[in-house]
């Protein structure tokens, strides 16, 4: 990481990240709950882009391949919370990221990281996946939550890569930022009105507050990383923002009351070395 700033900023982007997905957990209607942080993230999108405007012509191709991306991450991100815990889906989700945002940036864009960085990448890996097993070996009928968790993972990392490219090339993070939430925004919206119908109203009025909130929170929280990927390592940003587990596993001890452990404590601890080291 290349400054304290950007490594607070990325601290702070983890918190609004765990708050968002247990937000997305949290309204059963899984449907409805992304339908609605899409929906707000590109109103908050496009109240941006009114003033930052457009990035620079170079960013454009990454941020049509990253909205991709992003659209497929929250597809099985949904998925994983429709069929599996918060607290075992959200760290393994997460943790897959990391690993391979080091191998991508150091293949495509050069990037190396110094061996206690990269010791610290692994750590931080090892101890935010170390946390799904907390509750011992997943089950036969845990698989389908495990692999859609995976495949998130691998969308995660896909679009950290990309947009780690895009950002540099687009002359302005706020632009880019804004017009990645107007591209990626409508999709689940449009999905909820061709599915729901004449009943969509009246099942969007229970939520829709708690809904546009977390929609604000994840675009706060990717601005915060867009930003800290001009100023440090792809690898070292991510998996700085893998900390967020940290504050998922507590969110998942104290509201969806899934327990936390000695394993789950000391997996923390094992991410929190992970971050000395990437630091240092």
């Amino acid at each position: 990481m290349t400054t304290a700033a950007a490594a607070i900023a990325v601290l702070a982007a983890a918190l609004l990240h765990a708050g968002w997905n247990a937000i997305a957990h949290a309204i059963t209607d899984r449907l409805l709950g992304f339908a609605l942080i899409g929906a707000a993230g590109m109103a908050g999108g496009a109240a941006t882009a009114a003033f930052a405007g457009l990035p620079d012509p170079a960013s454009w191709p990454a941020l049509g391949v990253s909205a991709l991306l992003h659209v497929g991450y929250m597809g099985f991100l949904m998925l994983s919370y429709r069929v599996g815990d918060f607290g075992q889906v959200y760290p393994l989700a997460r943790g897959t990221s990391p690993w391979l945002v080091a191998l991508a940036a150091a293949v495509l864009l050069g990037e190396t990281l110094s061996p206690l960085h990269l010791a610290g990448v692994l750590v931080v890996s090892a101890g935010l996946t170390a946390l799904v097993f907390a509750g011992g070996i997943p089950g036969r009928d845990r698989l389908p939550a495990l692999g859609a968790a995976l495949v998130t993972g691998v969308m995660i990392a896909g679009y950290t890569v990309v947009d780690g490219i895009g950002v540099r090339a687009s002359g302005d993070p706020l632009a880019y930022l804004a017009w990645l939430m107007i591209l990626e925004g409508p999709w689940f919206l449009l999905a909820a009105l061709v599915l729901r119908r004449g009943r969509l109203a009246a099942q969007l009025r229970p939520v829709w507050r708690i809904g546009a909130l977390g929609g604000l929170l994840s675009m706060a929280a990717y601005g915060l990383v867009l930003w800290a990927q001009t100023m440090g390592s792809l690898a070292a940003v991510a998996a700085l923002r893998e900390t967020s587990i940290i504050f998922g596993a507590i969110i998942a001890a104290l509201v969806f009351k899934e327990g936390l452990g000695r394993l789950r404590v000391l997996s923390a601890v094992v991410v929190a070395t992970g971050i000395a080291l990437l630091n240092l």
